[in-house]
């Protein structure tokens, strides 16, 4: 057996998530800055994984996260219900009417296209999601009494706050003690941890998560920025440089969390916007698996391809107990959430093993 997973039938949930989720307003094919209509969608790093592992794969997910009580949470609310992703475990703050001491997240995210990169204007500060702190949910009765075989977060909703990083360790620390495998990606982002102690404060906290962690997720810089590990020979490109810095990288992070089971990464080079090449690559047990390439893969929204590769790569462990299915599974629905717009997946599983077997774009009637 790959890694000792918690059988279904002991447990409520297969996946459950913890991350803000935020209203996104996309400007379709337009500017955020000359737009004058918006398409409304839910996103959020952690969340969007629990999103694909329900609407793509058929488990049983639920999210963590928090909203202000008013029409703005309760329609991120809708969209949640309506990835089926279960919503009992949110925790609704009374709005003050003006979102003086609570709001909900907002981010504004243009597409891109050509040489014009994809641009996200977050609007976050003061939500629900980043006052969440330690005894505001009952770990011991999720983890405990109902069970979950598989808990994802990351370390977007870890740098939201000062007080987010101790709700992501209580966390971790009770999925760990219930014997709930716990997946974190790293996703390092300068700008969220600047305001709560920085780089220092970054590689603190995540450095304490990780050692809760079985399958950890991010590339190069994510695991130098937030865990320490400098790689030489690093290239933004596909290929063997990329390649061999993530194995060498990975050769010390093991040696220092002997308690990651496994860990993955996307590979991808940018062209455009809109072609990039594409894979990714998964280490378990001291082997390396490789996924399919997707060369000149074209882009219609990049913007939570990483989250569905995560999703994916869950899936292959939590279906087939397999390494190798497990990276195949990420790339391929990754490389197929890229192609439809907003943060979450329209894939099914069907089309997903398509691909991965090789399936062209043919017509299919």
């Amino acid at each position: 057996m790959a890694i000792e997973i918690k059988p279904a039938d002991s447990c409520q949930y297969d996946i459950l998530s913890l991350g803000e989720v935020m209203l996104r307003l996309d400007p379709g094919e337009g500017r955020v800055h000359t737009a004058r209509q918006f398409t409304a969608w839910e996103g959020g790093g952690e969340y969007n994984v629990a999103r694909g592992l329900r609407r793509c794969f058929g488990l049983r997910a639920a999210v963590v996260t928090a909203f202000a009580d008013n029409a703005v949470g309760r329609l991120v609310e809708d969209f949640i219900l309506q990835g089926g992703v279960d919503t009992q475990f949110i925790k609704w703050v009374d709005y003050d009417g003006i979102g003086r001491t609570v709001r909900n997240g907002l981010n504004f995210t243009e597409r891109g296209f050509g040489i014009r990169g994809a641009v996200g204007v977050p609007d976050r500060g003061n939500t629900a999601a980043s006052q969440l702190k330690v005894g505001d949910i009952d770990w011991e009765h999720i983890f405990g009494t109902l069970g979950v075989r598989w808990f994802h977060t990351g370390g977007i909703f870890a740098a939201l706050s000062d007080t987010t990083p101790d709700f992501v360790i209580d966390a971790v620390k009770t999925a760990k003690k219930h014997g709930t495998i716990v997946s974190y990606d790293l996703n390092y982002r300068p700008s969220l941890w600047e305001s709560i102690g920085g780089h220092a404060k970054c590689q603190e906290v995540n450095r304490e998560i990780a050692k809760y962690v079985d399958v950890m997720i991010g590339n190069e810089e994510d695991f130098t920025a937030c865990l320490g590990f400098e790689v030489e020979g690093v290239d933004e490109n596909i290929g063997n440089i990329q390649v061999e810095s993530f194995k060498k990288m990975i050769a010390n992070a093991i040696k220092a969390y002997p308690n990651f089971q496994a860990t993955g990464t996307t590979l991808r080079e940018v062209h455009t916007a809109t072609v990039n090449d594409w894979s990714a690559i998964c280490w378990h047990d001291g082997e390396f698996y490789a996924s399919r390439e997707y060369p000149r893969l074209e882009i219609l929204d990049r913007v939570g391809g990483g989250d569905s590769f995560a999703s994916g790569l869950i899936y292959g462990f939590l279906a087939d107990n397999d390494p190798q299915q497990a990276v195949d599974y990420g790339a391929a629905h990754g490389a197929l959430a890229m192609t439809t717009p907003g943060d979450t997946t329209m894939a099914s599983v069907k089309e997903v093993q398509k691909v991965m077997k090789g399936g062209g774009a043919r017509v299919v009637r």
